[in-house]
């Protein structure tokens, strides 16, 4: 056992959020926490972390047992560098031993300039700051909240297969139901309170959870039909009440008391959209360029009436920019963008707009309007708020009381209940619960405009897409049919086919039995083995440098630009010289096995 939790409450204003709620960790177990905004599951990670304090319970970790913590929004040291905040904390013996693992981490989810303050990252670079921090360090148990938010797709493939790999026992909240799938051997549903475990995979959660969801409807189905026979048995004939069996009518009251399964409204919204004429929006000749670097270059598209396109692509590749040229955001550099009379766009950004915490939740929805037109009729402000998830007494809460992943499903609610008839969605999939999530797939296969989604919810873009723009980064964006698995498939085809028109003809050699190799390094691969450490050492001089030269630059904007190439040139030959460092030493440590 690495970390239990027992009888633990905690609760928030008038919500119960953990109602005596226990919780066991074994080694080599990785349990995915789910359930909907605000129902508890950060604050159980937050509990189990040692990061809150549960009103009643307690959480013990076993002796020797080291654990690692990822929180939702996580909190840095004012001052330090990139680096130094990653090892916080840690001896100057195991500084040593965790520095390159660090670093090869940070790479790899994008980081490479290590002597950055952290106060100059975005909150997505920060986020992966904080994931490196907790996997670099050697622990028994990780606690991951939302790890796959702010990364993209190659980063959470690469984090999936980190984590199949991990040893110890890991406790994770996450969105991504393919992540889901592949990496937990547990589920743990929060759900009123309570806490419900199924083994197995995010699949078997599905079919166990339906399976004990039945079984509790056909409880309540007995204990109804025994009711109305014992309700017949109590009112039957004019004997006085006291006459008949006290064991009986104690018996009746006891399950007239009971409360049945809570049947939870589903987000079942109406499509809302207003008419779209034949002209949507098209780009021509779209070209932008930030700071010389090209993001897009002469760019066409015409969205159809009722397109869906995904669009996927590494950070920084110039996604968020797309959506925010056809939304009219950014003026392009070069070509034009033509947007019809008719339409009306949502967008939905990454980031929720301000909202006054004071403001009750159905007066920001009662802004948008007191009764909604939807194809089904008209619904109030309140009855839109329950199809979202938002019961009466939450209606009447101040937003301050709201959750992230509550104040993250109120906006999308303003978005769609402003009958957009184009949907702009920047990360729809951060911090929405996956109910959430599945009921919003399916309004958006009815919704009767287009859907332009950046996203790196594999998943999401399976259900939703019908075509996959990648944006390369270099201003190109290649276009794939189909969803997201599709556009794997014809990557993977397109790449062989490259690979095979490379390759020369093998030559025919007569086949003779040979005596398996042993491992060793090539001359070329020693050499290199032995300078690499300072080869890397140089290359992090001569990027610190180039920060200093880029700093002292001023408003000399000729040198600034030619700094900045240089210093994409260098982080470059840093990533590289990285991967090559985790070959040779895996490579050694092979050699050195035999």
């Amino acid at each position: 056992m690495l970390l239990s939790a027992e009888s633990i409450t905690k609760t928030y204003g008038t919500r119960v959020l953990l109602d005596r709620v226990s919780f066991y960790l074994e080694p080599g177990e990785r349990v995915g926490v789910i359930g909907v905004n605000g129902a508890g599951k950060s604050t159980l990670l937050r509990i189990l972390a040692g990061a809150e304090e549960p009103e009643t319970g307690c959480v013990t970790r076993f002796p020797n047992v080291r654990l690692e913590y990822l929180p939702q929004n996580p909190e840095f040291a004012p001052g330090t560098t990139v680096l130094e905040q990653v090892l916080l904390g840690l001896s100057t013996d195991a500084r040593a031993l965790a520095e390159y693992e660090a670093k090869t981490i940070l790479t790899r989810l994008g980081i490479t300039r290590f002597e950055q303050r952290v106060e100059e990252l975005s909150g997505g670079q920060r986020k992966r700051v904080a994931l490196a921090a907790a996997l670099a360090r050697p622990c028994d148990v990780l606690i991951l909240d939302e790890p796959t938010n702010h990364l993209d797709s190659e980063m959470v493939t690469w984090l999936e297969e980190w984590l199949q790999r991990f040893a110890g026992g890991l406790v994770m909240i996450t969105h991504d139901r393919y992540f889901l799938e592949r990496v937990t051997n547990r589920m743990a549903e929060v759900d009123g309170g309570k806490l419900y475990f199924y083994e197995g995979s995010y699949e078997d959660f599905l079919r166990r959870k339906a399976e004990r969801e039945e079984s509790a409807r056909a409880s309540e189905r007995k204990r109804q039909s025994i009711l109305r026979r014992e309700y017949q048995w109590v009112m039957q004939g004019p004997t006085a009440r006291g006459t008949k069996s006290r064991e009986r009518l104690e018996r009746y009251e006891a399950l007239k008391n009971q409360s049945g399964p809570t049947e939870r409204a589903g987000l079942e919204l109406s499509s809302v959209a207003s008419r779209l004429g034949k002209k949507t929006v098209e780009l021509r000749g779209v070209s932008k360029s930030f700071e010389g670097r090209q993001v897009l270059r002469d760019f066409d598209c015409m969205l159809l009436r009722d397109d869906r396109i995904g669009i996927v692509g590494v950070n920084g590749s110039g996604k968020s920019t797309l959506l925010n040229l056809i939304a009219g955001r950014l003026s392009p550099d070069q070509g034009e963008v033509i947007v019809g009379e008719t339409v009306k766009i949502g967008y939905f950004s990454q980031e929720n707009p301000p909202m006054d915490g004071e403001t009750r939740v159905i007066d920001y929805v009662k802004e948008i309007g007191e009764r909604i037109e939807t194809v089904d009729g008209v619904i109030t402000a309140s009855q839109l708020l329950e199809q979202f998830l938002f019961p009466a007494d939450v209606q009447w809460s101040p937003i301050d009381k709201l959750s992230g992943g509550e104040k993250r499903r109120l906006f999308l609610l303003s978005i769609l209940a402003s009958a957009p008839n184009i949907l702009l969605l920047d990360e729809p999939t951060n911090d929405l619960d996956i109910e959430t999530l599945t009921i919003l797939e399916d309004y958006l296969e009815t919704f009767p405009g287009a859907v332009v989604a950046v996203s790196h919810d594999r998943y999401f873009l399976d259900k939703v897409a019908r075509r996959i723009f990648v944006v390369e980064g270099d201003g190109r964006v290649t276009p794939y049919a189909g969803g997201y698995t599709d556009y794997l498939a014809a990557l993977a085809e397109r790449r062989r086919a490259e690979k095979k028109a490379e390759k020369p003809a093998p030559k025919k050699e007569e086949s003779r039995p040979s005596a398996p190799k042993k491992l060793k390094f090539s001359y070329k691969e020693q050499r290199e083995y032995e300078t690499i450490d300072a080869d890397i050492a140089a290359l992090e001089e001569q990027l610190a440098d180039n920060q200093a030269q880029q700093s002292a630059c001023g408003s000399d904007y000729v040198a600034l630009q030619r700094l900045q190439e240089e210093q994409s040139q260098l982080e470059s030959a840093l990533e590289e010289k990285m991967e090559r460092w985790v070959y040779l030493n895996d490579l050694a440590e092979r050699i050195a096995a035999q």
